[in-house]
């Protein structure tokens, strides 16, 4: 069954590239409604669909949707996560500025208030993609693959020349509230020496250490350190999700990501659309639908911290 929320869940935080205070709501929303963006301080021409195909390719460093008109909201991934983390379909998020709230750093905080708003299933089957092939793209050594599966699996490799962080690898089924469970709390990650070169460009104006783990040769500067030793690849597989979710429904694949980001993900969603063969739209019954992330996901699914 599709599902929404009962009532709206409320969040105000800061913008991670501008800086900016941010006040955000998501409503609930109706039978195909879908998720939708509404930019509030826009006169017109505000309301984006949350869809892969109205991904900004210019997006640095996080997902950037956009409209025909050039309206745009930035960095959607780790909303998107806990929406489809939660299993929640049909929304309306309204802010009112360009980019969501950042918080800490992760989707806990997201989770945390959408489900203390409470979920409310919706009385229609739900509809899933399934993947009937592979899909592969591929940009230098950054690999994003889709592969037929019953449920939904994600797999990811990084490597990064800090020794905090190195090689690293982890996969994951995605059923039953597993996101929430494994990966929700894991936050967003740069380097030292990357936070000057961003604040350069005019980004990363709103990173804290409250918000971001900062690694510098071999050492965690962030108070508290690492909330899991593999927490970097861990948020990468939460970015991935998230990116996954403007699928447009629940997908039915097991997805690897090495060293991909956010652009090669979306491109993977490109390639896997612009083949028809390649998927199929289909009906779950009870059965395939108890497979999919965030059916039967409650608070104490919650990490303890959250």
């Amino acid at each position: 069954m599709l599902v929404t929320l009962k009532s709206p869940a409320h969040f105000t935080g800061v913008g991670v590239h501008s800086g900016d205070k941010v006040r955000m709501t998501v409503h609930p929303a109706s039978t195909k409604y879908g998720i939708w963006f509404s930019r509030t301080d826009v006169d017109k021409d505000g309301v984006i669909a949350a869809h892969w195909d109205n991904f900004d390719q210019a997006s640095r460093l996080c997902t950037r949707l956009h409209n025909q008109a050039g309206v745009s909201v930035s960095t959607t991934e780790h909303l998107m996560a806990a929406l489809s983390g939660c299993g929640i379909h049909n929304a309306l998020i309204e802010l009112d500025g360009p980019e969501v709230p950042l918080l800490d750093g992760c989707s806990r905080l997201f989770v945390k208030r959408l489900l203390s708003a409470g979920l409310r299933v919706l009385d229609v089957p739900m509809r899933a993609i399934e993947v009937l092939k592979t899909v592969e793209v591929r940009a230098g050594d950054a690999i994003a693959r889709l592969e037929p599966f019953d449920g939904l699996h994600i797999g990811f490799e990084i490597e990064f020349p800090d020794p905090a962080i190195g090689h690293q690898v982890r996969t994951l089924n995605m059923a039953n509230g597993a996101f929430v469970r494994e990966l929700c709390d894991s936050r967003t990650f740069c380097r030292q020496e990357d936070i000057k070169a961003m604040r350069r460009d005019g980004l990363a104006m709103g990173g804290t250490f409250g918000n971001v783990v900062v690694f510098d040769r071999g050492r965690v500067l962030s108070p508290g350190g690492l909330r899991y030793r593999d927490e970097p690849v861990r948020h990468k597989m939460l970015d991935a999700f998230g990116d996954l979710a403007l699928a447009g429904a629940p997908l039915l694949a097991r997805y690897t990501g090495i060293r991909a980001g956010h652009a090669l993900t979306n491109r993977l969603l490109r390639a896997l659309f612009a083949d028809p063969a390649a998927y199929r739209m289909v009906t779950c019954d009870k059965t395939q639908a108890e497979k999919l992330p965030g059916i039967g996901v409650c608070k104490q699914d919650l990490p303890l911290a959250a």
